[in-house]
This record gives structure tokens, C-alpha cells and sequence, in this order.
């Protein structure tokens, strides 16, 4: 007998149609139940812990994080697996911030959901859970095989720091371009062993301390300095600098001033490429030579979800600077790729 704890925090998968409105409104996790007798069918011990009221995942903040992750803490020593169900806009956010959150895990914690309710006659719901119950339960010489925090969705497992949401209209809604997919569900499941995390041996420690003092500052061209300006002094400790190519920005006196500016004054900026295949790589052009000189962090092939949530992370964990900036640069779940 598999024990498996599910956490319903709303999502598609759990809607309903109103019949005045035409709209998806949520649901209670009893529909989904309801929707799926083969439930009954499988030998697990399922635990659901639904939230009240549901959440529409347009409105995921960090105290509903911190709620997650201490319930899954509470219940760790006693179930086989976690599986989250969750709406698709966020989850990548999610995932990627629980990645950091849950230091250590040995058993796994599916996050999924689907792009259609599960009362739709062609709906992915069905799918994406029962496989989601299925690889929370796996286990190989009685150690779970997966040990991090995923995203399960098109019959594909991606590492949920790795991930983003790609397409709105498709039931193959995430990708995961710079890190291979950990499992693939046809007939069987095959697992990508050696890209799977393994943290047999490791304590597992829960953090819940976030700051979320952070700023994006996405670059275009013709960006005034005002802009540029008002972002780089908003009061964040960290802002995510998204850029062009592999890390490249304008030559302006002016704007390698204000970045110099800011960094002096403490505020960490970290090089992401808008791009969402490849990595960052300072020095390999002159523009991001200078941002590497002025001090600004190489972000790697982080995600913009990956590099949002860790920064909020590190935040919390840290007071000092200096250790946030250092721990930027080093892949501490697996969600980035130094490539120098």
C-alpha cells in the first residue's frame, strides 16, 4: 500500500462551468474525486488536504508557499510521495521557489494540474494525476526514485527550477530546454537516471524566510534612463536584469553608470537572457565584459521563474550581500549551469 498526500489548491483541473456566466469557476476536490473512479482502484492510501478557499493561481504569494511547504513537512515521515495540484500560470513559480524551500527531500513532490477541467470530455486531468500518483509512489531498492520537486504534465516529468510555461492553448504546456526531461510516461515510465537529483543521506531542512525586495528590469531597445533609474533605486535588494542573446546589453556611458551605481551601493543585478534556450556567458562579447567588470552576477541558464524565486530565497537566508550574490552563481538545487 502506496501513502500518498495530495495538496488541492485549485486550478483548472478542479473547475466547473457556470451555467449563467459561461466561466470556470473552482471546484471542490470532491469533483475531481468524482471524476476519477479508478481511484478505488489503485493501492494507495490517498490523504487530500484541500485549501479554503481555493486558490486561482494568479494570486500565489508567498505565505501560501510557506503554508505548502509546512504541510508537507508535518506529513513527510509519513506518506510515500506528495502530489500538488495546481494552476498551470504559476507553477513554474511554484516549483521552482518549493525547490529551494525543501532542502534535502528524499521522496518526491509532484506539482500538476491540466488545460482542461476533469469534468471535459477531452480533458489531460485524468492523465496528468494518475501519472503524477504513479511516479509519487515509485520506488527502486526502497528509496523513492525521484527526490526533488517536479512539474508533471503532458505524460513528461521536468524539474520543477528547470521549467516554465510555454503555451496556453496546448496540452504540452511546459518545457524545460536547458536541462533534460527526468522521466517520460508511455506505455512504462522511463526515468533519465542520471539527470535525476539524489539526495539519499542528506538531512531534510524546511526554510520558510523569504524577501521578496526583488525587481526585473527587462531591457528593449530605446529603454530611457528614467526607467532604468527608478528600477535599479525601487528599494529591491536583488533585481533580475533580463537581457539580450547570451547576456548582452547597450554600450551607454550612461546606463553602465547606473548599473555601476547600483552595485556599489549593494544592489545585486543578475544577467538573464530573454532567450529561452542557452546561458548567459559574460566576457564572450565586449557588452557583457563591462557587466561583468562592473560586478554584475552571471544568472547562467536560469529561468526567469528559477532566478526570481531563489533570489526571494537567498533573501530570506541571508542578511549579508555578499553571501546572496555568491550563492547566485552556484547551483544549489540543480537549477542552473555554470558554464565557465
Amino acid at each position: 500500500m502506496h501513502n500518498i498526500f495530495i495538496i488541492y489548491t485549485g486550478g483548472t483541473i478542479g473547475m466547473v462551468k457556470d451555467p449563467e456566466t459561461g466561466s470556470f469557476v473552482p471546484f471542490d476536490f470532491q469533483l475531481i474525486a468524482n471524476n476519477l473512479p479508478d481511484l478505488s482502484r489503485l493501492n494507495y492510501e490517498i490523504t487530500v488536504h484541500s485549501f479554503d478557499p481555493i486558490i486561482d493561481s494568479s494570486d500565489m504569494k508567498e505565505h501560501i508557499w510557506i503554508e505548502m511547504a509546512e504541510i508537507i513537512k508535518k506529513n513527510y515521515a509519513l506518506y510515500d510521495g506528495f502530489v500538488i495540484l495546481h494552476g498551470s500560470d504559476t507553477m513554474s513559480f511554484s516549483a521552482s521557489i518549493l525547490s529551494f524551500m525543501l532542502e534535502g527531500l528524499q521522496k518526491p513532490v509532484i506539482l500538476s494540474g491540466s488545460q482542461l477541467p476533469i469534468g471535459e470530455i477531452r480533458t489531460d486531468a485524468r492523465e496528468n494525476l494518475m501519472t503524477a500518483l504513479e511516479i509519487a509512489s515509485a520506488k527502486r531498492d526502497g528509496r523513492s526514485i525521484v527526490q526533488e520537486v517536479c512539474i508533471l504534465f503532458d505524460n513528461k516529468l521536468f524539474r520543477g527550477n528547470r521549467s516554465f510555461k510555454y503555451n496556453s492553448a496546448k496540452f504540452e504546456a511546459f518545457r524545460s530546454p536547458n536541462y533534460p526531461v527526468l522521466a517520460e510516461a508511455g506505455i512504462h515510465i522511463q526515468y533519465n537516471d542520471d539527470a535525476l537529483l539524489d539526495n539519499t543521506g542528506k538531512d531534510f531542512i524546511m526554510h520558510t524566510s523569504l524577501d521578496n525586495r526583488v525587481a526585473v528590469l527587462k531591457l528593449f531597445p530605446g529603454i530611457n534612463r528614467n526607467t532604468i533609474h527608478q528600477i535599479l533605486h525601487c528599494g529591491a535588494r536583488g533585481i533580475i536584469m533580463e537581457t539580450f542573446g547570451s547576456g548582452n546589453t547597450m554600450t551607454d556611458q550612461w546606463f553602465l553608470d547606473e548599473l555601476s551605481e547600483a552595485v556599489s551601493s549593494g544592489i545585486n543585478v543578475i544577467d538573464i537572457s530573454q532567450c529561452k534556450v542557452g546561458s548567459v556567458e559574460m566576457g564572450r562579447y565586449g557588452t557583457s565584459a563591462m557587466l561583468k567588470g562592473i560586478g554584475v552576477l552571471n544568472g547562467y541558464d536560469m529561468t526567469f521563474e528559477a532566478a526570481i524565486t531563489k533570489l526571494m530565497y537567498l533573501q530570506g537566508h541571508f542578511s549579508d550581500q555578499q553571501a546572496v550574490a555568491e550563492y547566485v552563481e552556484t547551483p544549489i538545487r540543480g537549477e542552473l549551469t555554470p558554464n565557465d
